[in-house]
């Protein structure tokens, strides 16, 4: 019997026109159609599917059509259609505990993280035992820093859900933010084999690429410090150069280099040129994603062997390869690194020139004080038009600048005019980016009003983070402060040059 059911799926899943043309149209059909496109991996057809069975139902058959319809939406990085239809579905069924969890996952995807943990807290209360809820937790905490919270909320998820790929996945990246890289490599390949089409799925080459990437750390220690005390500091003197922050660091013993201070990069990158000059082999390729045309783009991960930034002596630490280069570009790609990757905090005073980082910084009071969130980019809320927006603290870029999904969603009338730019990032030039005037932001007790901003294409970065990035505040923004970036206590802190 098993065998037939399995061919049957097999069957279905190939032939989705035939099943249409023979099947009644019902909401039962429908709904059964979409939950094997779902297994497929096949998310877009699943949409159509769960549309389809949304037409047809009405009762508990509209509720799995909604939370279906969310799911296969959020898959596909359509986060915006996920929330509008989870909400639907909360409003309709507000002691729901699971829905109210898939809620708070559509709402983490929009880049509404404190909206997605009052949702997450909805669902625990009505539920405890809501396995999705504990992952949302999960990933909450782990945005604050609070790793072991968040790996204890993630394992109980696990015990509830253990076949949910997504939260074992969720415990590797705790796994690798706590420098445990042999367990984190174990995390992903048991997410693998979960996988639906594992073998075969774009999501499955990448991860096992991870796990090459984490298994070359075998029997030795990621970004190794050595014993320095835990209220260590190192003082570094910078440059701004073209609205860059320029640090000297060494590669493998090498004469000093200059590296771009770079917080919107999730690890140091080094060009090609300089990897093979300084022996950094590449391990495997890795997918990336910024600003450009390019989008989403393989590259190539090493293993630095020593990072001496002023009186720091970092081992063993992970880097991507600008491998291939890229083409047509004004100038070089330049080398970069991040203290948050390397899990410093930092403060960064634009005025003086100078770079202090330290496992964790003096607790001071800020002229202004934002909560800070590092889900492998740091982020913090601002408002955009009276919208909420998770913006990336990007000291690597040069403007003020927002998402077109962010665009898209302000109510301007009447439109304003838009300026072409010619924009070039991580992966390339953005065409389509413009400048947009009149636009009024906030940040806290920070705000701008009526002034223009740059209107970039974010959709890639945003599908390979799992959340929609609202926008970016980068050289213009931050330089007018000294600039504190606390992983300790989780906050942006803003203080009067």
């Amino acid at each position: 019997m098993r065998a037939a059911v399995v061919l049957v799926a097999s069957t279905l899943a190939a032939m989705p026109f035939v099943l249409e043309a023979q099947a009644p149209r019902t909401a039962d059909v429908q709904l059964q159609f979409a939950k094997l496109l779902m297994n497929e991996a096949r998310y877009r057809d699943a949409v159509d599917a769960y549309r389809r069975a949304l037409a047809l139902s009405d009762g508990l058959q509209l509720s799995q059509a909604r939370t279906g319809l969310a799911q296969a939406l959020l898959r596909t990085g359509d986060f915006a259609s996920a929330r509008q239809v989870a909400e639907t579905a909360a409003s309709a069924a507000p002691a729901d505990a699971a829905i109210a969890a898939l809620y708070g996952d559509t709402l983490w995807a929009s880049g509404l993280f404190d909206e997605a943990e009052h949702a997450y807290a909805q669902a625990l209360a009505v539920n405890p035992a809501e396995a999705r809820a504990h992952h949302g937790r999960a990933r909450a905490l782990a945005a604050h820093n609070r790793l072991d919270e968040a790996f204890a909320e993630a394992q109980e998820a696990l015990r509830l859900a253990p076949r949910e790929g997504e939260f074992h996945h969720t415990v590797g990246v705790i796994y690798e933010r706590q420098r445990k890289f042999d367990e984190a490599a174990a995390a992903f390949a048991n997410y693998l084999n979960l996988l639906p089409n594992r073998d075969r799925s774009d999501t499955a080459a990448w991860t096992k690429a991870e796990i090459r990437f984490l298994d070359d750390f075998h029997g030795r220690t990621p970004i190794d410090m050595g014993p320095v005390s835990p209220d260590a500091s190192w003082t570094v003197p910078v440059r701004i150069v073209h609205e860059k922050v320029i640090v000297k660091v060494r590669v493998n013993k090498s004469g000093p280099i200059d590296f771009v201070l770079d917080t919107g990069a999730e690890q140091t990158v080094l060009t090609r040129d300089l990897a093979r000059s300084r022996g950094v082999l590449p391990i495997t390729y890795i997918q990336s994603a910024g600003v450009g045309d390019v989008g989403l783009r393989g590259l190539q991960v090493g293993r630095i062997d020593t990072m001496e930034i002023g009186g720091l002596t970092v081992r063993n630490v992970p880097c991507l390869i600008k491998n291939p280069p890229l083409g047509n570009l004004p100038s070089r790609e330049p080398e970069s690194f991040s203290p948050l990757a390397l899990g410093l905090s930092m403060r960064i005073d634009y005025q003086r020139q100078e770079l202090v980082l330290a496992r964790t910084l003096p607790d001071v009071p800020h002229a202004t004080t934002l909560p800070l969130r590092i889900y492998r980019l740091a982020t913090v809320r601002g408002i955009v038009n009276g919208r909420p927006a998770s913006f990336v603290v990007d000291t690597g870029g040069e403007v003020i600048s927002i998402s077109q999904s962010t665009a898209g969603a302000l109510a301007i009338s009447p439109a304003p005019r838009r300026i072409p730019l010619r924009v070039y990032g991580m992966s390339g030039w953005d065409k389509d980016a413009f400048l947009l005037p009149g636009i009024d932001l906030q940040f806290s007790s920070i705000e701008f009003r009526r002034i223009p901003v740059v209107v970039l294409n974010l959709d890639a970065p945003s599908a390979l983070l799992g959340f929609d990035v609202g926008g970016i505040v980068g050289h213009k923004f931050l330089s007018r402060y000294r600039v504190s970036i606390d992983m300790t206590r989780s906050i942006l802190g803003l203080d009067g040059n």
